[in-house]
């Protein structure tokens, strides 16, 4: 197990900013995990440290080791790629020692060390055959066995599931949490999916153009967003106009009088946000509970997806409203352009600075 530290790092394409100024903290025996878009620098951060690119400024250390002039063979890390990376000429057996050779590793030792990590990624079975014979999720295992089995400080991982439809990715994200867990080695994981990033990790780092927007555990990322950007990309929100042109600030949809949920100075545009899964929809008029918030919309769109229901809905102000609630035959039933009620608690609204990126207001 190691920790990693990276301090003031910065990367350059020409004019281009890809990292800016990336500070991070990873404790040893972490899964701590780079999530954002496409373009957002996650990737270019990973090879970073995995010394595939070279940084323009800052530093990165292993153990308290400085590592950034190292070349990449000399740094102690391993690599899983998004594309299986497996030889095709090589059995399972030859590739997953394939690092041990090259490091000319006794042959005896090579054999005990690929037979345990063999049974680590459950592919004991497997080991004499050839990687075409195999399925993408056993092809990946094979080059997450080929890292791990030269004992690397840190764990490097990038969008290893991607290629692998959704059934499967469900099951072995379960199963590298849980080998991650049992070698208790510092794993950074690259992705764009924000439920794998949020039922795999120990901290979840969200990117958004070359810059950590909000790095924290699963649940204050999704509980507690720095800003409206995390807000919208993990997870979903939906954003409500707020008036402040009266005494007190109110809704735009149904004038819901916010006083006293927000308690720093209000700045000059202020946005509302409600998680989909905390609303439910109401049919016919709702008186709202003491602490409760009712606002009137129009049906547009109900999906059913079986254990759940997706409900769209605009209101007065003409925003756009998703529900995700458990399936109920009367809303289900509903015309499109029917008036129903969504209510939701007061304490579940966030509020925002109104920008792209603006901070949660406390």
């Amino acid at each position: 197990m190691a920790s990693v530290e990276i301090t003031g790092l910065r990367k350059l394409y020409g004019d281009v900013v890809a990292l800016s100024d990336i500070n991070i903290s990873i404790a040893s025996g972490s899964f701590y995990t780079l999530l954002g878009p496409s373009g957002c620098g996650k990737t270019t951060l990973l090879r970073t440290i995995a010394g595939f690119h070279a940084q323009n400024s800052g530093s990165i250390a292993i153990d308290g080791a400085s590592i950034e002039n190292l070349p990449a063979y000399r740094r102690d890390v391993g690599m899983v790629f998004q594309d299986y990376a497996v030889f095709p000429h090589l059995s399972v057996r030859d590739n997953v020692g394939f690092g041990l050779k090259q490091r000319k590793v006794a042959k005896s030792e090579t054999a005990a060390r690929v037979d345990e990590v063999l049974a680590t990624v459950q592919l004991e079975a497997f080991a004499d055959r050839m990687p075409h014979a195999l399925s993408g999720g056993q092809q990946q295992r094979v080059g997450l066995a080929r890292a791990i089995v030269i004992r690397p400080k840190v764990l490097l991982m990038d969008e290893p599931l991607s290629n692998l439809d959704a059934r499967l990715r469900v099951d072995l994200r379960t199963e590298l949490r849980h080998i991650q867990q049992t070698l208790g080695i510092t794993t950074v994981y690259v992705t764009h999916d924000q439920e794998e990033a949020l039922a795999m990790s120990d901290t979840v780092c969200v990117m958004h153009n070359g810059v950590i927007q909000q790095a924290a555990s699963p649940v204050d990322i999704y509980l507690a967003p720095a800003n409206r950007f995390v807000a919208t990309f993990v997870g979903g929100t939906n954003f409500l106009g707020v008036d402040q042109t009266g005494a007190t600030p109110r809704l735009l949809s149904g004038g819901a009088d916010l006083s006293g949920l927000i308690r720093e100075p209000l700045p000059a545009a202020v946005t509302a946000a409600i998680r989909p899964e905390v609303l439910r929809v109401r049919i016919g008029e709702v008186a709202p509970g003491q602490h409760e918030i009712t606002i009137p919309a129009t049906l547009r769109d109900v999906s059913f997806i079986g254990r759940e229901m997706e409900i769209f809905a605009t209101t007065a102000a003409g925003e756009t409203i998703k529900v995700v609630a458990r399936p109920d035959p009367a809303v289900i039933r509903l015309a499109v352009g029917s008036e129903i009620m969504l209510t939701f608690g007061r304490d579940d609204l966030l509020f925002f600075e109104d920008t792209p990126t603006g901070r949660r207001l406390t």
